[in-house]
């Protein structure tokens, strides 16, 4: 029998070009799946927090629930002296007393904090006795005390689709109390060996055959990224078994042949394949070492070839027909199929284990103990820079804070450092070794560092749908904007309003820096619209005036350093109302804090009120925009953020979810 010649042998990447241009590469459909059964699954929407964690405020340390104003000044010679409270709390209990001025009242760590206090005083710095309460050291506001909703705010955006789900992600999701979860359906692949010359592991080994290696090598390598192998053994060199096992084949979402490529005369498997239909074979040679007989082909399937009518088949089944020998096969299964297995999945590539960074700031450590500090890695713009040498570090590892109770600090990290125990500091600017947390980490392709803004988090989500990862720390407008100047992050939404110019966020550019044009958002009173105290209220400035007025309530103030304490500041002037010390870092966290009756009125953006149903009385209108890095302008993720942004379905949804663009 005459031996054909290849069809056509092109270059690698014309190869993947002409594959991909017949395939459908977005992610396969939804499905829902319990948590405990979600890990390493892809999701397939984002996850918003339908709770507050911690549901409550919550003492981190045995002692008393004060207010931290009545303890200034307090020491071992000169304590202050409170009034006891009798009420007692332990894990569990609902406080049935307010904590007044000049009391206290005791409680187990972990227990709600109540009413009116705002720190809690370690019992070791205090001597009880009957009804009296000495403290011997004094205590800021929020001292000892995790706020609600200061490590998951309800409603905000947790998780986002298109994130691998490791055992950190499923820590959150059940911090969230959520049983089920939507995740993308994982790509069953077909694999087939085919040849005369293959035994089964255990066979008798005979000469001239070998054993099937490729089956195990492949369906580990699926796993490996996600997919569910589905084995149809060995088949011969008949064309009529092989057309029979095909057939069962194309109800998967993938095939995988080995063996049968190389267009000789006991070569079957392209001359199957060559007979189901359109597109057919696209590819079949490859200018490769090792890999040149790859045969790549798509087949769109007829309803007669999909029994399980569960699984839909609108898109075409890729079909690779790797050769035969082992090297060549997982070689070329990397290259050209196992991405394509991983978008149909949902998920992006692996990165190292371990990578070296440089540290921006000054940490403090307590010596006589190892500190492992999570860290966020962001691209380094001094790393090049012709003062530092080819060494430097190309990463810097940004400190994360909230402490050991937090779930979201260990899920959004993207590693950690170790600081020895005979340490009590790292300098700015030293050379870190960074461990990535998990297999599928890997630096951001735009990191986010400034405001938040539920239109910030439309937008994210849009760009990792685009395949872009992104990464965004919440530090309030002033923090991001330091960061741009460091060259910390690639982008920083700020809302800054200059008191000189009355004008948003241009001002403040300093060389080195670009602005990107976001949109505009209304910011507002907030509060609960039972509350008789904001009944008729026609204005914010009224609702102010009211809520200053009644000694009683409390407000939800925001961070220092965002845009919206600015404002709150400005509107105060020299007022001090119940709460002002307490932060917030979100909007979600202030209207959740009103609507849990944690306190009673605060300052959030439009949108965030509505979603939560409570009362807003708009305060002034503000631009939400965002500065960049000159050095990063031409980032790929940054390029196709400004494309975002200038699409008009973009703007239509912006517009839909309450903002102006």
């Amino acid at each position: 029998m005459k031996q054909d010649q290849f069809l056509d042998v092109i270059d690698r990447d014309e190869a993947e070009r002409r594959f991909h241009a017949v395939l459908d590469l977005t992610p396969l459909e939804a499905e829902d799946v319990p948590v405990g059964e979600a890990l390493q699954r892809v999701l397939a929407l984002d996850v918003q927090a339908p709770v507050d964690v911690p549901g409550f405020d919550r003492a981190n340390v045995d002692g008393f629930a004060v207010h931290a104003e009545d303890t200034f000044g307090a020491s071992e010679e000169s304590p202050s002296l409170l009034k006891l409270n009798s009420e007692v709390l332990s894990c569990g209990a609902t406080p049935t007393q307010v904590v007044a001025k000049k009391t206290a009242t005791a409680l187990a760590t972990g227990a709600m904090v109540p009413r009116g206090a705002d720190a809690v005083v370690m019992v070791e710095y205090t001597d009880a006795e009957r009804e009296s309460l000495a403290v011997r050291r004094p205590v800021t506001p929020g001292a000892n005390i995790s706020f609600a909703g200061t490590d998951i705010g309800r409603g905000e955006t947790v998780l986002r689709r298109g994130d691998l789900l490791t055992s950190r992600e499923t820590g959150v999701l059940a911090a969230l109390g959520i049983e089920k979860i939507s995740v993308i359906r994982r790509p069953r692949v077909a694999i087939i060996s085919t040849g005369d010359e293959l035994l089964s592991a255990g066979a008798e080994m005979r000469p001239g055959l070998v054993y099937d290696s490729n089956a195990t090598i492949l369906a580990d390598a699926v796993r490996e990224i996600g997919g569910i192998p589905v084995s149809f053994g060995i088949v011969p060199d008949d064309m009529a078994a092989l057309r029979t096992v095909i057939a069962k084949a194309m109800n998967c979402d993938a095939i995988l042949l080995s063996g049968g490529t190389s267009k000789g005369p006991g070569d079957l498997s392209y001359r199957v394949v060559s007979e189901l239909g359109k597109p057919g074979i696209i590819v079949h040679g490859v200018a490769l070492k090792p890999g040149k007989p790859l045969c790549l082909a798509a087949v769109q399937p007829y309803e007669t070839n999909r029994p399980d009518s569960k699984i839909p088949r609108e898109r075409p089944i890729p079909i690779a027909i790797l050769p035969g020998f082992p090297t060549s096969a997982i070689f070329t299964f990397r290259e050209f199929m196992a991405p394509v297995i991983q978008r149909l999945g949902g998920r992006s590539d692996d990165p190292s284990i371990m990578v070296s960074a440089r540290l921006p700031m000054r940490v403090n450590s307590e010596r006589g103990r190892t500190e492992y500090l999570l860290v966020n890695l962001v691209q380094n713009p001094e790393a090049n820079s012709a003062s530092h040498s080819e060494g430097w570090p190309k990463l810097t590892a940004y400190p994360m804070g909230k402490g050991s109770g937090s779930v979201t600090t260990f899920s959004r990290a993207d590693g950690f450092i170790v600081i020895p125990r005979q340490r009590e500091y790292l300098e700015a600017g030293d050379r870190v070794d960074v461990h990535l947390l998990g297999q599928g980490m890997r630096p951001a392709d735009l990191v986010v560092i400034g405001s938040h803004c539920t239109g910030l988090d439309y937008l994210l989500g849009k760009l990792r749908e685009k395949g872009f990862q992104s990464k965004f720390l919440a530090v309030g407008s002033t923090g991001g904007l330091t960061a741009a100047r460091r060259g910390e992050c690639d982008l920083a939404g700020i809302h800054l309003l200059d008191p000189q110019t009355h004008i948003y966020n241009t001002p403040y550019l300093s060389e080195g820096l670009k602005l990107i044009r976001g949109y505009g958002r209304l910011q507002g009173i907030v509060f609960r619209i039972s509350d008789p105290r904001f009944a008729d209220c026609s204005s914010a400035k009224e609702a102010i005036n009211r809520a200053l007025a009644d000694s009683e309530c409390i407000l939800v103030n925001r961070n220092q350093g965002s845009g919206t304490r600015i404002l709150i500041d400005g509107f105060l002037g020299a007022a001090r109302p119940p709460g002002y010390l307490t932060e917030a870092r979100s909007h979600n966290a202030v209207v959740a804090a009103v609507a849990q009756l944690r306190a009673d009125w605060g300052v959030a953006i439009a949108p965030v009120a509505e979603k939560a149903g409570l009362g807003f009385l708009p305060l002034q209108e503000e631009q939400y925009d965002f500065v960049v890095p000159t050095s990063r302008w031409d980032r790929p993720a940054l390029q196709e953020f400004r494309t975002l942004l200038s699409e008009d379905t973009t703007r239509k949804a912006l517009t839909e979810l309450g903002f102006r663009p």
